[in-house]
């Protein structure tokens, strides 16, 4: 299978599946010199690892990352940085129903008609653990970030579970770190908890809309036509397990604006040029504005659920299937942490592709 490497200077491989001994990520292109530590990688794994509420999958990882090479006495070396996660809780039985049936709404049947073979296993390299990869590398990125972008800040939040979305004007970004749902609105966090929890015991689920900011990201960074921030960045989060929709900044419901709503207008401020909104995502022609760069996606519901499905077998024949096993009755939870992840290694490439194209060369205002 090919296609597991994203990137152009600052390049993640991940690999591994759901239920083999280990899974991880290559990290090549990270500049030498940067600290890279696994305790500070942890901290960003511990935010999506399972088991940490009810309303996530009970399985029990510790996602303990280990860094294998690619970095001396705590600095990265400019070589390939390997980091490895350890599986330690699988329940391959769980899975044996469905060795030779597809799941609706899987990657199972679409795997078989490629590859003529797939792991049925928590869906092999289909299934969500993969993200756990990302966020180490993530971890990376973050570092990497922290010495070429020092004021950069990557939040990552839920902003709506099946049709209740946040309201806006109660956010507080500080909620979202105290609830288990990653939400800036403490009201809607409550009514999300009774929601969730109704289809759970329903043994239903249902999808979310994440959204993560880059704020003090610098401008000029992207390139025009084919080298788009913009570009990447929906690719990268379009490459999130589940993940049916992305958008920048006021995405789909620019559709509905006058071309004098949508405008962003600028004036002269005492650092250089201000915006009077945001419209644009912090993104034109590709390259970044200085403004936060917003993007925003849509995560369907999770397809394994105790519901029976119709659906067909291997031999053709047509079946009714449970999916047993361990699962997230809302995976947008988990996407917030890989949502941020992905930010981070895409702002870092794309700083790296600036350096070396315009070694930070800036066009004048004023």
């Amino acid at each position: 299978m090919s296609f597991n490497t994203f990137g152009h200077l600052f390049r993640v491989t991940t690999w591994g599946e759901s239920h083999g001994p280990a899974l991880g990520a290559t990290v090549d292109g990270c500049p030498p010199g940067v600290d890279v530590d696994a305790a500070a990688i942890q901290v960003w794994l511990d935010r999506r690892k399972p088991g940490t509420s009810k309303f996530t999958t009970q399985r029990r990882e510790a996602d303990e990352v280990k860094i294998l090479s690619g970095v001396f006495e705590g600095k990265s070396t400019g070589t390939p940085i390997q980091l490895m996660i350890e599986n330690t809780d699988q329940r391959s039985k769980d899975y044996g129903d469905i060795a030779t049936s597809f799941r609706p709404g899987h990657a199972d049947i679409a795997y078989h008609l490629k590859y003529g073979l797939r792991d049925y296993r928590g869906g092999g390299r289909s299934s969500a653990r993969e993200t756990a990869a990302r966020v180490a590398a993530g971890g990376v990125a973050r570092a990497a970030l922290a010495v070429l972008a020092p004021g950069l800040r990557i939040t990552g939040t839920m902003v709506q579970m099946g049709p209740h979305a946040i309201d806006r004007a109660r956010i507080d970004m500080a909620e979202a770190e105290r609830n288990p749902f990653w939400c800036p609105d403490p009201v809607m966090a409550a009514t999300w908890a009774d929601y969730l929890d109704d289809l759970r015991k329903a043994h239903d689920s249902v999808g979310a809309v994440i959204e993560v900011t880059a704020s003090g990201v610098p401008a000029g960074i992207g390139a025009p036509v084919y080298g788009k921030l913009d570009t990447d960045l929906a690719a990268a989060m379009m490459s999130i397990n589940a993940v049916k929709a992305v958008e920048i900044g006021e995405g789909m419901a620019a559709a509905s604006l006058t071309g004098s709503e949508n405008a962003d207008e600028i004036r002269m401020g005492a650092n250089g040029p201000e915006y009077l909104s945001n419209h644009a995502g912090g993104i034109l022609g590709g390259i970044s504005t200085g403004q936060d760069v917003v993007v925003r996606f849509a995560v369907k519901p999770t397809s394994s659920i105790l519901t029976p499905r119709r659906t067909i077998n291997m031999a053709g024949e047509e079946v009714e299937l449970i999916t047993k096993g361990r699962h997230d009755p809302c995976v947008g939870i988990r996407a917030v942490p890989v949502a941020e992840a992905m930010m981070a290694c895409v702002i870092l490439d794309h700083i790296l592709l600036d350096r070396a194209q315009t070694g930070g060369v800036r066009g004048r205002i004023g």
